[in-house]
């Protein structure tokens, strides 16, 4: 599998998910988001947390103008894969590529905390190294993590199986619960929580590492 990593001014979490993709057998390549193209043969880009362009305006809305923006979403359109975790996730809804808006947490306070999530569904790249109703601890570190999307749109995405994260208690006010979403062809995932922080022993657990390889596995067999 070969995987891009964007790059942002403010990315933080760029280097963890590429350690992590990395350990599951990913080539990686960091892409600048001046780039107006994505290196050949790519299968996954993966948008990182962090603080991109400082969150100023809205989290993930200059980001989302940036040139290299536009490539991921004809990557996507072409049917390629795409994470965006935290930051990234927000970069996502900001493109489009998924339902909804990251709004400012319930409490009003940037929450760094390890949290239980459930698996919501299997039927993803993403999920499927999982069972459904398995409980996972990833680590959160947001301020901006309140998932919000009209009664509609909710409807959708319980009626279509495409919710695949919500938090076993909730700690940011998300509708539902939610913890992560996928897109309508289910090649695109975002969610605030971090798997990529949760590959290592040493660093806390490792129940991120199902997630990695699952969608190493996905592809490699396609």
């Amino acid at each position: 599998m070969r995987a891009a990593i964007i790059v942002f001014p403010g990315s933080n979490c760029d280097r963890d998910m590429a350690v992590a993709l990395k350990a599951a057998g990913a080539d990686v390549s960091m892409v600048w988001h001046k780039d107006a193209t994505l290196p050949e043969g790519v299968d996954l880009v993966a948008v990182p947390g962090g603080f991109s362009f400082g969150d100023y305006l809205r989290c993930g809305a200059i980001a989302a103008q940036s040139p290299v923006s536009q490539a991921i979403v004809a990557h996507v359109e072409r049917g390629g894969y795409a994470l965006g975790v935290c930051n990234g996730f927000q970069v996502l809804t900001e493109t489009g590529l998924l339902p909804g808006a990251l709004m400012r947490n319930a409490g009003l306070k940037f929450l760094c905390k390890t949290v239980g999530l459930k698996v919501a569904t299997t039927a993803s790249a993403f999920t499927e190294g999982y069972a459904k109703g398995d409980v996972v601890n990833y680590p959160v570190a947001h301020h901006d993590g309140n998932y919000t999307a009209d009664p509609e749109t909710l409807a959708v995405l319980q009626g279509e199986d495409r919710i695949a994260f919500t938090y076993a208690q909730n700690p940011n006010g998300s509708v539902a619960d939610i913890a992560g979403v996928l897109s309508e062809n289910r090649r695109v995932l975002g969610m605030m929580p971090h798997p990529e922080r949760a590959v290592d022993a040493g660093h806390g657990g490792t129940d991120g590492k199902a997630l990695f390889a699952g969608l190493l596995g996905q592809l490699t067999a396609a």
